[in-house]
């Protein structure tokens, strides 16, 4: 049975605000295997950063100061990726509010995609998971933690594939 296609995706964001999108992480799976990453640093409303955001992630003004804003990099790098596809983060709640507000506020129309959630299929933090199955994390750099996300949504696609054939349900406990 082939596995579904799916794009995962990460923010990291400069303020509280979910429009403040500072730094874009992507994968692309198509069948299984990775086929595309985006890393791209995003220069936020502003350019406008808070110093507990900065301690998370470390990216600072000066590293945005240059960088394209969402609305390029949506384009360029994102839309067709993300819609009418399967979009999966480690907490898809977060990451599609900063993707939808950061759409609207550059009046972007917004894409239809499914939603998927690391978190609430494994029910544990991405620095425990990738640790239990020894996926190499970078945390809160967006592509490291988009590719543990992809990794470990692989995982649960693997599991449910082999409970379709009756060896086993899928456990993550």
């Amino acid at each position: 049975m082939p596995i579904e296609s799916f794009t995962a995706i990460d923010f990291e964001t400069a303020v509280w605000n979910p429009n403040s999108i500072c730094q874009v992480g992507l994968v692309r799976v198509e069948d299984g295997e990775v086929t595309h990453k985006v890393d791209r640093l995003v220069r936020p409303p502003n350019n406008t950063y808070f110093y507990k955001n900065i301690e998370v992630h470390g990216i600072r003004p000066e590293d945005t100061e240059e960088a394209p804003t969402f609305d390029v990099v949506w384009h360029e790098d994102m839309k067709h990726f993300i819609d009418d596809q399967i979009v999966v983060a480690h907490s898809i709640q977060f990451d599609a509010n900063c993707l939808r507000h950061t759409l609207a506020y550059y009046d972007e129309i917004q894409p239809h995609f499914e939603e998927r959630c690391t978190l609430k299929i494994f029910r544990r933090g991405l620095a425990y998971l990738t640790k239990k199955y020894r996926i190499p994390l970078k945390h809160h750099d967006a592509l490291s933690d988009a590719t543990a996300c992809a990794q470990l949504y692989l995982k649960h696609l693997a599991k449910q594939n082999l409970s379709r054939t009756g060896s086993l349900f899928p456990d993550y406990r």
